[in-house]
C-alpha cells in the first residue's frame, strides 16, 4: 500500500467522502480522482465538482448510471421477489452497480487503488469490495475507516471544521442517510433507540413523501402494466422503468405509502435500527406480487417464494456477481415469461389494496371456481381425500391396534 500513486475515490460529497480526498493525499501522498455515480439522487450531485476539485481531488467523473441501476439490477431483484427482512434492497443493490462504474474508471486512469467510503461497521464495505474482487481482483483497496484514529461522526465534522470543508450537515441533523432513485434510509441519532418513534412528521425528515396521517383523506388510484413481469406502463402511459419508478414515488410519495421502521440484522453480525423511504418500490413489489398470483402455478410460486430469501441475502450481503445469484436469475426470468397484464391499486393512508388483476396467462378460472354451477365434479373430491389421507389412516389405525 505503501506504493499509491493514484487512487480513486467513490465520491459521493458526504461527510465521509468529503474528508477522505485530503486524508488520502496527507496518508498516501497520492493523486485523488473522484468518481460520483448518478442513481437518482437528485440535487445531492449539485456543486460536487467544485467541492471536490477544492479538496483536493485532480477530477470528478459523474456516471449516469440511473436506467443501468433499475434494469439491470433493481427489476431483476424485484422479479425476484427478493426482500430482505422486509427491506427492499435499496442501498444494496445500488452498491454493485456503481462500483462497477467506478472499476471502469479505475481501470481506465491506471489507478493503483480504489478507497471507499463505508465504515468498518456496515455492510456497503462488504458490497464495494466484493464487486471489485470480481471486476478488478488486482486492485488494492482502501478503507480510510478501518485505518484513521477518528472514531465517530463527531470527529469527522471537527477534521472538516479544520481543514475548512464545506458541509451539508450539522451536528443536530446529522442522519446517516443513503438516497437513490429507488429508496432514501434514514440510520443514527434518535433512531440508534428502537423504543423511539421516528419523526415522521418533523419537517425534513421525510423526504419522498409524507407520513400515512399526513396524506390525503381520499385514496388515489393507480395501473400498473407488466410485460413479463416488467412494468412498461402506468395508467396506460408507457414509459421506461426509471420513469415509472419516479411516476409511482410521486403517487405513493403523496399517500404515506411505502415507510418501513425495521431492526435488521447486518451481514456484519450487529443488528441495526433504519427507516426507510421506498414508495414506488413498494408499489412495484405489490403490484407484481398480485400479478403473480393469477399468472405462476403452485409450485412454482411456492419454490420462487424460498428461493427469494437466497436471492436477497446475496443482494444483501453484496455477492450480486456469483454463480449463484445468476444461476437464481436464469430460473426466475423463466418464470416471469407468462407474468404479464394489469393491476390496479388503491393507495389510503399508508395502505396499497388490490383494486383489480387481469391477464391474458390467467390461471384463475371463474368457471371452475364459483361457488354457483360448473362442470367441476365434486364427488370427484372424495377419492382424492381417501388417497391423499391414506398415510394418515393407515399410522391411526396401527396405533389403536387395527391392523
Amino acid at each position: 500500500m505503501s506504493n499509491i500513486k493514484k487512487c480513486v475515490l467513490a465520491y459521493s460529497g458526504g461527510l465521509d467522502t468529503s474528508i477522505i480526498i485530503p486524508w488520502l493525499k496527507e496518508k498516501y501522498g497520492c493523486e485523488v480522482i473522484a468518481v460520483s455515480a448518478d442513481v437518482g439522487q437528485g440535487d445531492e450531485l449539485d456543486g460536487l465538482e467544485e467541492k471536490a476539485i477544492k479538496t483536493g481531488a485532480s477530477k470528478l467523473y459523474v456516471l449516469d448510471l440511473i436506467d443501468e441501476f433499475i434494469d439491470d439490477f433493481v427489476l431483476p431483484t424485484m422479479k425476484a421477489g427478493a426482500k430482505y427482512e422486509n427491506y427492499l434492497l435499496g442501498t444494496s443493490f445500488a452498491r454493485p452497480v456503481i462500483a462497477k462504474g467506478i472499476v471502469d474508471i479505475a481501470l481506465k486512469e491506471g489507478a493503483d487503488a480504489i478507497a471507499h467510503g463505508c465504515t468498518g461497521k456496515g455492510n456497503d464495505q462488504v458490497r464495494f469490495e466484493l464487486t471489485i474482487k470480481a471486476l478488478a481482483p488486482e486492485m488494492k483497496i482502501i478503507a480510510p475507516w478501518r485505518e484513521w484514529n477518528l472514531k465517530s461522526r463527531e470527529d469527522e465534522i471537527e477534521y472538516a471544521e479544520a481543514r475548512n470543508i464545506p458541509l451539508k450537515i450539522n451536528r443536530e441533523t446529522n442522519y446517516s442517510k443513503d438516497k437513490n432513485l429507488w429508496h432514501l434510509s434514514h440510520e443514527g441519532l434518535d433512531l440508534e433507540d428502537p423504543s423511539l418513534e421516528p419523526q415522521y412528521n418533523h419537517p425534513g425528515f421525510l423526504e419522498l413523501g409524507v407520513s400515512p396521517e399526513m396524506a390525503p383523506d381520499v385514496p388515489s388510484y393507480v395501473e400498473i402494466e407488466f410485460d413479463k413481469g416488467v412494468p412498461v406502463a402506468v395508467d396506460g402511459v408507457k414509459m421506461k422503468a426509471s420513469d415509472i419508478v419516479r411516476k409511482l414515488n410521486d403517487i405513493g410519495g403523496k399517500n404515506g405509502v411505502g415507510i418501513l421502521d425495521i431492526v435488521e440484522n447486518r451481514l456484519v453480525g450487529m443488528k441495526c435500527r433504519g427507516v426507510y423511504e421506498t414508495p414506488g418500490g413498494a408499489i412495484l413489489y405489490y403490484a407484481h406480487e398480485a400479478l403473480e398470483t393469477l399468472c405462476l402455478d403452485k409450485q412454482t410460486s411456492h419454490l420462487k417464494s424460498q428461493l427469494a430469501v437466497t436471492y436477497a441475502e446475496l443482494v444483501y450481503n453484496g455477492q450480486w456477481y456469483t454463480p449463484l445469484r445468476e444461476a437464481l436469475q436464469a430460473f426466475v426470468d423463466k418464470t416471469q415469461e407468462c407474468v404479464s397484464g394489469n393491476v390496479k391499486l388503491k393507495l389510503y393512508k399508508g395502505n396499497i389494496i388490490t383494486a383489480g388483476i387481469t391477464s391474458p396467462n390467467s390461471l384463475y378460472s371463474e368457471s371452475i371456481a364459483t361457488f354457483g354451477e360448473s362442470d367441476y365434479n365434486q364427488k370427484d373430491a372424495e377419492g382424492f381425500i381417501n388417497l391423499f389421507g391414506l398415510p394418515i389412516k393407515i399410522k391411526a389405525m396401527l396405533e389403536k391396534g387395527l391392523l
